[in-house]
């Protein structure tokens, strides 16, 4: 399959180089060879993608063996802009050159406050209007275990409502409220998930069944869930194999928290600054939750995580919650410039655009490959689900319901999100091709191309390119794509496709 080619990179006035200073790539090897004998176990994309990038503008790194990458893991989702992006160099060349304080812990300052007035001009405006931020420190998992402390001091109540899928960083509170802990000290609760519904339904019935489970679980005295001070949620689930919230399911959390006082904690790390085609997942849906984690890309690139709260809940005495690293000038000056770009060039909308089109694409592929057992997401936020097509997917009532399975369902109506009854198909769900999506992403970067894997068993393909690429380099990205797929299908066969890799720790990715 012929692949649509790039421009090249304009080089550099004065190249990057390595270690013996030529940039040659002659010294890529031995990086590589020194980072696996002197870095810890926990190292995760430099087994994957064993590159050693020199450069980067964009959508496009280059390595140091001079071979050019198109770059769909963008950060973890955190370079809103790509690599290098103009208004961001500009943002942190101007504090430097100013010779203000880069770190200053919590304190007043222009940058700062600079900061502080575009992401509020942002959110969405019920919130904004009685908000407060704590700058918590770098990562978003710092932001999350803020969010914890915060609900949980100001409702003095310490269960929390999690979901199954979750991913909310690696310290010991996002992890517990993770999908894949090792032990559990968290109530948990179904995540919609179309393709493979927990209840076997699929669709919005199964959306509809997973708001009255919870409903049903909380007011139940004898449910086991306790007195919770927060839910907290994803509204796409990254992680978790990039399954996005169906908008009734998220308006029905809000009523059901908001009717028994629990704060709702939106998880925007990856989600946020356009990423799904609304500048934050949760306008989607209209919900304002009480609470709003932020980090990746409100920093521009650099280390910068917030959150943001009704003011109600500011309960904390001072120092409650402190760290030293809150004061990231470079980082909040580079994400002022992300922010206001984002905003003022339309680049939530622009992703929409640009990601209905390549999902649709990705759907046509599906409908030529058996082995692409779902594909979704929202906006630039998009995932492929491989499968063992070998298998024989599972009769009715089963999670992989057959795609000829009838079953009741609803929709969404009105203003409380009841449902009205119809009949839909379920989904046909077979099992997931780890192996499979693991060759894909190997053939992916032998054609130059960067993707990220996911989901329960690392079989979802994602793709999170900046919210700038063009319509060409797009094309580029699924033109490499189905190439990398075709190749690694006819290469493995279907034999072995669905057998899971060795165990591996749980959160692999650690993103945080």
């Amino acid at each position: 399959m012929a692949m649509t080619q790039l421009p090249p990179m304009t080089p550099d006035p004065s190249p990057p180089a390595g270690p013996d200073g030529d940039g040659s790539g002659e010294d890529a090897p031995a990086i590589l060879r020194r980072q696996s004998l002197r870095e810890s176990a926990a190292r995760t994309y430099a087994r994957a993608l064993p590159i050693v990038p020199v450069r980067a503008r964009g959508l496009t790194i280059e390595g140091a063996d001079g071979r050019r990458y198109l770059d769909c893991l963008s950060g973890a989702g955190a370079l809103a802009l790509g690599h290098n992006h103009p208004v961001v160099l500009e943002a942190i060349r101007a504090v430097l050159d100013s010779g203000a304080p880069l770190q200053i812990l919590d304190l007043a300052t222009p940058v700062k406050d600079a900061f502080t007035d575009e992401l509020f001009a942002t959110l969405p405006p019920e919130l904004a209007a009685h908000a407060r931020v704590q700058f918590c420190g770098p990562a978003g998992t710092d932001a999350v275990e803020a969010a914890l402390k915060l609900v949980r001091t100001a409702t003095g109540r310490d269960g929390l409502l999690a979901f199954s899928g979750a991913y909310h960083g690696m310290t010991a509170g996002a992890l517990a409220a993770s999908g894949g802990a090792p032990s559990v000290s968290v109530t948990r609760l179904p995540y919609p998930y179309d393709y493979r519904c927990p209840f076997g339904v699929g669709g919005e019935h199964g959306a509809e069944l997973a708001a009255r489970w919870t409903e049903r679980l909380l007011d139940d005295p004898k449910g086991g869930a306790g007195a919770p001070a927060g839910m907290i949620l994803e509204p796409v689930q990254g992680e978790g194999g990039v399954i996005p919230a169906p908008d009734g399911w998220l308006r029905r959390m809000r009523e059901i928290t908001t009717a028994r006082g629990i704060p709702l904690i939106a998880d925007e790390v990856q989600t946020g600054v356009g990423r799904t085609g609304s500048f934050w997942a949760v306008g989607h849906s209209g919900v304002v939750p009480d609470v709003m984690v932020l980090s990746k890309a409100i920093g521009g690139s650099l280390p910068l995580a917030v959150v943001v709260y009704r003011e109600e809940l500011d309960t904390w005495r001072p120092g409650a919650h402190a760290g030293t690293f809150r004061g990231n000038q470079l980082a909040m000056a580079a994400g002022a410039a992300t922010l206001a770009y984002v905003r003022e060039n339309g680049l939530a909308q622009r992703a929409a655009v640009v990601g209905e089109r390549m999902l649709t694409r990705l759907r046509a592929l599906a409908a030529q490959w058996p082995h692409i057992g779902d594909v979704r997401g929202r906006g630039l936020m998009i995932g492929l689900e491989l499968v063992d097509p070998a298998d024989p997917a599972p009769g009715p009532g089963h999670p992989g319901a057959t795609a000829d399975t009838a079953v009741t369902t609803g929709a969404f109506t009105g203003t409380n999100g009841r449902f009205a009854d119809r009949t839909e198909t379920g989904p046909a769900a077979r099992p997931a091709a780890p192996t499979l999506a693991a060759a894909v992403q190997r053939e992916c970067l032998h054609r130059g191309l960067i993707v990220e894997l996911g989901g329960r068993h690392s079989a979802v393909i994602r793709l999170l390119p900046p919210l700038t690429i063009t319509d060409e380099q797009a094309e580029a990205v699924l033109d490499r794509l189905a190439d990398a797929l075709d190749a690694a299908i006819r290469a493995l066969g279907d034999r072995a496709a669905h057998e899971l890799p060795p165990p591996a720790p749980p959160f692999t990715g650690g993103h945080r």
